[in-house]
């Protein structure tokens, strides 16, 4: 190997060791609940009754009122689980919600409708740029910097409690 070739090797060594990941790691207490307040723009992460963390979030982009069907624009409400996680998603990293639950599938049976799904706390896309307040489809956004704590934190199962 000429001395070249191994100077961009330790370079490239070097260079990778300094990068930041995506995929952090996290030793705190466990995040037994996270509580989303969307009247607030909030989302907590909390062990027991203690909040560990919070942040600022956007919503679906016609926030106000429960999700009834899919493609309103609404953030769901009510008590559902984190239940998968997608590490290559669109929106950098992703944290699925259990959303429909059986009563959210017969309110939109009952209109004649879907109920949607594939509601995430996600970040930023990664093809466009967001821009303005609650621009999703009905999921909760956040900063990529932010999901990335997020999702090291909450594990598949923990609850999550929307309120209005």
């Amino acid at each position: 190997m000429t001395i070249v070739r191994m100077v961009l090797a330790i370079a490239l060594v070097l260079g990778a060791a300094g990068c930041s990941s995506k995929f952090k790691k996290y030793d705190g207490p466990e995040v037994t609940h996270v509580v989303v307040q969307k009247s607030q723009r909030r989302m907590y992460l909390l062990h027991d009754g203690e909040i560990l963390k919070n942040y600022r979030i956007d919503l679906g982009f016609d926030p106000a009122g429960d999700k009834r069907i899919e493609g309103d624009g609404k953030t769901p409400e009510g008590v559902y689980s984190i239940d998968r996680r997608n590490p290559d998603s669109e929106f950098h990293l992703s944290l699925g919600i259990s959303y429909p639950n059986r009563a959210d599938v017969e309110e939109a049976l009952a209109l004649g409708k879907s109920p949607g799904g594939d509601i995430f706390i996600h970040g930023q896309p990664r093809r466009w740029r967001a821009t303005g307040r609650d621009w999703t489809w009905g999921c909760i956004a956040v900063d990529n910097g932010e999901i990335e704590e997020i999702y090291s934190m909450v594990r598949d199962g923990t609850p999550i409690i929307i309120n209005p």
